[in-house]
């Protein structure tokens, strides 16, 4: 068994931490080249159904902020000019009605969000306003999978909230339930972001990269 001298040991070990650093550099670098925040807006695509929540004689609004962290991104959700006292429970899903130019997204089939991820609760109070603050996993790199099911991993790039309580869009319509809360036994969706008019993607998704057949996915 060879042993090595000192200085050889010395020589070694430098030329590995410059591996390392050289490694270290380039994910930094990859990561800088990604923005660091991101902001968009959430839509009502169903005008009757926006009746049951928005103020009487306002425009109700829902934006998002993503500050992008090293371990895990952090969220703002604020609604304001609601109807006061209202439930709403927040997803991010795989699928969006709508895109960006705000026409239809024609591979969205209706009532299917595909893969859905039950984020938190979100209540607008005596003013009509309301704001949440999550720490997640979100910004190009959210998405779930079930190997036991043969399900491969699946991103959920758009943002949406739905009534926690079916009596709460009654009187626009709304009859059933949908799965989007704790008890699976929810109203409609009530805002939800849009996808990209030219990648299809969800606006998590700040990185996108052509798959060269006219589709994306979005770069980790």
């Amino acid at each position: 068994m060879r042993v090595l001298s000192t200085r050889a040991r010395r020589v070694a070990a430098a030329a590995l931490a410059a591996v390392a650093i050289a490694a270290g550099g380039t994910a930094a670098s990859a990561q800088a080249s990604k923005p660091s925040t991101t902001s968009f807006s959430l839509f009502s695509n169903n005008p009757t159904i926006q009746n049951c929540f928005a103020a009487p004689g306002k425009t109700p609004t829902a934006t998002v902020h993503v500050q992008r962290g090293q371990l895990n991104d952090r969220l703002e959700l604020e609604i304001k000019n609601f109807k006061p006292d209202l439930d709403f429970d927040v997803f991010t899903v795989e699928n969006a009605p709508q895109l960006s130019d705000g026409t239809a997204n024609p591979g969205f089939v209706k009532g299917n969000f595909g893969f859905s991820w039950y984020q938190s609760d979100l209540h607008s109070d005596h003013h009509g306003n309301g704001l949440i603050t999550l720490k997640t996993i979100l910004l190009d790199q959210i998405f779930g999978f079930d190997a036991g099911r043969g399900v491969n991993p699946v991103n959920t790039f758009n943002v949406g909230f739905w009534f926690n309580n079916p009596a709460d869009a009654a009187a626009c319509g709304f009859t059933g339930f949908t799965p989007f809360n704790g008890e699976h036994h929810a109203g409609p969706v009530a805002m939800i972001s849009r996808q990209d008019v030219t990648t299809r993607l969800g606006p998590l998704c700040t990185s996108p990269e052509s798959n060269g057949d006219g589709t994306f996915h979005c770069n980790p």
